[in-house]
């Protein structure tokens, strides 16, 4: 009874996911042949390859560079395995990717980034994209050549437009995550320097601690791992200046001295860290932990608790970070191992939450740096200034909108308050206008809300007038867009100059509520 209680205990605290398969879109392989030349190869010789999704519309100059993952090989004999499976060569990679996630297209899924490059970078060297040896045994055929294959896809897609990116993520899963840390600060300085750069790690926290036996297996793993691939030289320097390189392949070591702002989401309770780093094989001779291993439910009371005690390490090693407001954390207690890529734990209907925010959203609100929006004041002062100020007769707007939007990232509709008051109109309308003013083309377009259209008549810093041209009434329609600091308020009236005056007054007077609080 006492281990079922435990059992239902740690229950509570995880999230055994039983993911659901969902459908991603096929995006096709591209192989970087041009790399050979430069030695720039998989384990086995082939070319680098990756997938790629092209942005469109707001996007096109956005790029979001995802590493693949699928662990490391730390000798002769496990990289000649290695070797014959797509982690050592694009021979064996899959021509077709389905793209879910962090990854999709679908903007209901995917709002931040769906429009975006999206690139999924090959695995095939085994060292999270860090070694280089120039000699090449003829009796095993190993090239060990990770750090010219990182180089060799970055310039590959530099050469096809990031070179322009605006906004750029280095994003990966579990060794992908390490790669995303590792090469952060130098994938930066591959882009423009206006260019908004941030990294992000999924499962990719690996931490040193002993294992259930008592040994530092997953250290003397790293080592070998570094060894055997000639990685020291391509490992931060602001580490190895300090430690043995070994240690400079886990994050906790390397990831303080990052200068470029990076996220990282883990599970507190991650499955594959739990499996090969707290109770690997080689210290669990007798099996003891295998049936544990498989399924959490079959734990015992002593392997459950030495579970809790690896979360309280792990969350002790990342609280050594610090606060700095350029990292941004989403540690979950799932019992799981990557996160983003899956639809299911980034933006599903019963996906991981951390104060009612879901993955997604906590990775797009600290990309696009939203701030925590006072929802509570915007309720009552848009229901308290809407009924004072928009109706059919005697005050200053017919109609009025709210648009929650951010001009460096996708607006967002706001279903928790009224986005409109007198006026019928769609998502479809609103998120046309919001890309009107992205486009900031006033004087040569025009928009349209609800039935009718309008022509910018005056434009000034923080907001604009407009006049309508297809209106019926004699005295005209006019409508003026106020933008706050998240905000878009537009209000539409019926009327010319009197009533343009009457509605910039009460522009004026909720732009003015809304900047108490810098919204």
């Amino acid at each position: 009874m006492a281990s079922a209680r435990l059992i239902q205990s740690l229950n509570l605290l995880l999230c055994t996911l039983l993911l659901l398969k969902t459908e991603g879109f096929k995006v096709g392989i591209i192989y970087v042949h041009n790399a050979v030349a430069k030695g720039a190869v998989c384990l086995d010789g082939s070319p680098p390859a990756y997938h790629w999704d092209k942005g469109v519309g707001a996007g096109i100059n956005n790029w979001l560079v995802h590493m693949e993952g699928g662990g490391w090989c730390n000798n002769v004999t496990t990289c000649l395995s290695r070797k014959k499976t797509r982690l050592g060569s694009s021979k064996l990679m899959d021509t077709e990717l389905a793209f879910t996630g962090i990854l999709s297209k679908n903007q209901k899924y995917n709002p931040d980034f769906y429009n975006w490059n999206k690139v999924k970078v090959g695995y095939c060297d085994g060292a999270s994209f860090t070694g280089d040896v120039e000699a090449v045994n003829p009796a095993t055929n190993l090239h060990f050549r990770g750090a010219r294959v990182w180089h060799a896809v970055m310039e590959d897609l530099l050469s096809k437009g990031m070179r322009s990116a605006e906004n750029a993520i280095l994003s990966g899963c579990s060794s992908g995550g390490l790669t995303s840390i590792l090469h952060c600060d130098s994938f930066q300085a591959l882009l423009p320097s206006g260019a908004k750069v941030k990294c992000l790690s999924d499962a990719g926290y690996f931490i040193n601690l002993k294992d259930v036996s008592g040994a530092q297996h997953i250290e003397g793993y790293y080592s070998e791992v570094v060894a055997t691939h000639n990685s020291a030289k391509n490992l931060p320097q602001s580490c190895t200046s300090k430690l043995s390189p070994g240690l400079c392949f886990f994050p906790q070591y390397v990831a303080p001295q990052i200068r470029t702002p990076i996220f990282l989401v883990n599970a507190a309770y991650d499955s594959w860290q739990i499996k090969n780093i707290l109770a690997p094989g080689v210290a669990d001779p007798d099996g003891e932990w295998y049936s544990c291993k498989l399924d959490i439910n079959n734990c015992l009371p002593g392997q459950i608790q030495t579970m809790q005690d690896f979360r309280q390490q792990f969350l002790s090693v990342v609280n050594k970070l610090g606060n700095s407001s350029s990292r941004g954390l989403f540690i979950d207690s799932c019992y799981a191992h990557c996160q983003t890529e899956t639809q299911e734990t980034w933006l599903w209907a019963d996906s991981p939450l951390l104060g009612k925010t879901t993955i997604a959203k906590a990775v797009g609100d600290w990309f696009y740096d939203r701030s925590v929006m006072d929802w509570a004041f915007v309720h009552k002062v848009w229901d308290k200034w809407a009924s004072n100020s928009v109706g059919s007769s005697g005050v200053p707007l017919k109609a009025a909108l709210l648009i929650n939007y951010d001009p460096t990232g996708p607006s967002r509709l706001l279903s928790t308050i009224a986005e409109q008051e007198g006026i019928k109109t769609n998502p479809i309308e609103l998120s046309q206008f919001v890309d009107f003013i992205k486009r900031n083309k006033f004087q040569t377009e025009t928009f349209i809300i609800g039935a009718n259209q309008y022509v910018v008549t005056s434009i000034h810093e923080t907001w604009f007038c407009a006049r309508c041209m297809n209106t019926s009434k004699p005295a005209g329609e006019g409508a003026i867009v106020m933008q706050t600091t998240a905000f878009l308020l537009v209000a539409l009236y019926d009327g010319s100059i009197g009533s343009a005056s009457r509605a910039m007054v009460a522009v004026d007077q909720f732009a003015w509520q809304l900047g108490r609080k810098n919204l």
